[in-house]
């Protein structure tokens, strides 16, 4: 399954900086829910996370700014899976933010892993998320870590 996964979002009047348009730490932002969307539409909510003691860690999360984002702009931000283990133990996402006249404004690249919230340790994950990243979106770059 490569079926994209995109979100409409919109400024708010307090993502603004002095300049009119998005602050710097307002990309992350989108990338940020957008990523937590992906992981509940796949069953990985809070709750299961919990359930399960474990959750996501970040070790790289980086945006290359291509245009500016300003109030009113018609905006989408997708996600796509670039990097995956087989276990799901490691996987890299790409955002990327674009008008709806299709100029792409921003790509935030993404690594992670998960850890053990009960020992503090990296480790695999239930078999839920291999499966959400194997049926994910991929990036036409897309590869597979082991």
């Amino acid at each position: 399954m490569n079926t994209p996964f995109k979100r409409p979002i919109a400024l708010r009047w307090a993502d603004l900086d002095p300049n009119g348009h998005a602050r710097h730490s307002v990309y992350y932002d989108f990338g940020a829910a957008l990523r937590v969307d992906f992981l509940s539409a796949a069953g990985v909510t809070l709750a299961f996370m919990e359930e399960h003691h474990f959750g996501p860690v970040l070790f790289r999360e980086e945006a290359l700014f291509r245009r500016e984002l300003r109030y009113g702009d018609d905006l989408w931000i997708n996600l796509l899976v670039t990097q995956a283990r087989h276990d799901g133990s490691r996987f890299s996402f790409r955002h990327e933010i674009s008008r709806t006249d299709g100029i792409l404004c921003a790509v935030i690249n993404v690594d992670g892993a998960w850890i053990d919230t009960q020992r503090r340790k990296l480790a695999t994950p239930p078999p839920l998320i291999a499966k959400m990243l194997g049926d994910g979106p991929k990036s036409e770059d897309f590869q597979w870590l082991d």
